[in-house]
Parts: structure tokens; C-alpha cells; sequence
């Protein structure tokens, strides 16, 4: 068996730093600030998707992207926390399966947060924004990811906590599960998969039941 995992929502909680940044780089640009709850409706998303659907134009949506990188960088091991039971859903999962992470975060950044979380070494690959031409919900970033692994015969099972990740595994022809300890809200999750799950501990603990 193969377990892709999403990470914002699904196995880590990095709101604080994404609020964060956001906000930094509307006082860095002087531009008026949107709700936390307009952010964070569209984590998940790209960057430059995420701060074009926030209002700003598009000659100027790739500087504010890049000043929300530098704040980032500097504060994300310190605001980004484990979800409850990610740790044991990682641990259970690499007993009985090989483990990949599909995101659209920045690569770089996110092993760095897998290394400071002491969880890397369970992964065979990391695919991020940086690697892929188009981010989920295109099939790419699953495809890129399988690449890395010996398919032939194998469940592959996508886990994430938006319609994103749901639509990605769709269009990729693996199988999903919905996990509601992020973004996204069950009645949304439910047009897209039919497993939902609490949290990616549960979902693991589902995957190994079929075993």
C-alpha cells in the first residue's frame, strides 16, 4: 500500500504562521488587511492563487508572494504544531505501508517542518508547489509523487482535509479519504470521497483494518 498525505489541516496545523505572513506582507504593501476567515478559507490553495483571490493584481500578486516567503521562513518552525495524532497516524502508517507527502507549501519549507518534527526519515518523497507545473486538484502532483515508488499491485490512497486533495486524487484515479481536522467541512469533503474520516490517526487506523 501506498498513503500520499496533505499537510496543512491534515497533519499539521501551521495557521498561526500563515495569518501571519499574510498580514505581513498587506502592511509591507500598505494594502487594506482581509478577515483571517477570508484567508483561511482558501489555505490550501496556491500562494499566488490564494493572494489573487484576496484582491491584488496580478503585477503585483508574485511581491507579495514573495514577501510572505521571507516571513515564512524565518517563523514557521516556531508558529506550525503536529495535529493530534499525526505523529501516531506517520509511525502506523510506515508499519504497514510506503509514505509520501503531496502539498502545495513550498517543498523546502515543508521538510524543513517534517525534519523539526523528527518525522521526515518515514517519507520516500516530498512533492511541493516547486516541483509540480500544476498544483492540486491537477493529478501532477500525485503522479510526480508515484514516481518515486514501485506501484505495480499496490492501493494507493490519497489523505487530506480539503476538496483539493480529494479532486487531485480523482483526477490521478487513486483512492481518498477526507479527514476533518482541517479547512475543509464534511458536507464539502463528501462530494468528493467516500470515506471521511475525524483526523489522519483514524484514517490510518481504517487503511490498516483493510490490510
Amino acid at each position: 500500500m501506498i498513503i500520499l498525505f496533505d499537510l496543512d489541516g491534515t497533519l499539521i496545523d501551521s495557521t498561526d504562521a500563515i495569518l501571519e505572513c499574510f498580514h505581513h506582507s498587506f502592511d509591507v504593501y500598505n494594502h487594506a488587511h482581509p478577515s483571517d476567515e477570508k484567508i483561511k478559507a482558501l489555505i490550501g490553495y496556491p500562494l499566488d492563487e490564494m493572494y489573487a483571490s484576496l484582491g491584488i493584481k496580478e503585477d503585483k500578486v508574485w511581491d507579495f508572494v514573495a514577501t510572505y516567503k521571507e516571513c515564512y521562513r524565518k517563523i514557521s518552525t516556531q508558529k506550525t504544531y503536529l495535529l493530534e495524532g499525526a505523529k501516531e497516524a506517520v509511525k502506523l502508517a510506515s508499519s504497514f505501508a510506503s509514505l509520501g507527502i503531496v502539498t502545495t507549501k513550498t517543498g523546502l519549507y515543508s521538510e524543513v517542518l517534517m525534519e523539526n518534527f523528527g518525522l521526515m526519515h518515514y517519507f520516500y518523497v516530498l512533492i511541493g508547489r516547486e516541483h509540480v507545473q500544476e498544483p492540486k486538484p491537477h493529478a501532477e502532483p500525485i503522479f510526480k509523487a508515484l514516481e518515486n515508488f514501485d506501484t505495480k499491485g499496490e492501493e494507493v490512497w490519497m489523505i487530506g482535509d480539503t476538496k483539493l486533495d480529494l479532486i487531485s486524487a480523482q483526477n490521478a484515479n487513486v483512492n481518498s479519504i477526507g479527514v476533518l481536522s482541517g479547512y475543509g467541512n464534511k458536507t464539502t469533503l463528501e462530494l468528493y470521497t467516500e470515506t471521511i474520516c475525524e483526523n489522519a490517526y483514524e484514517a490510518i487506523k481504517y487503511l490498516k483494518s483493510r490490510k
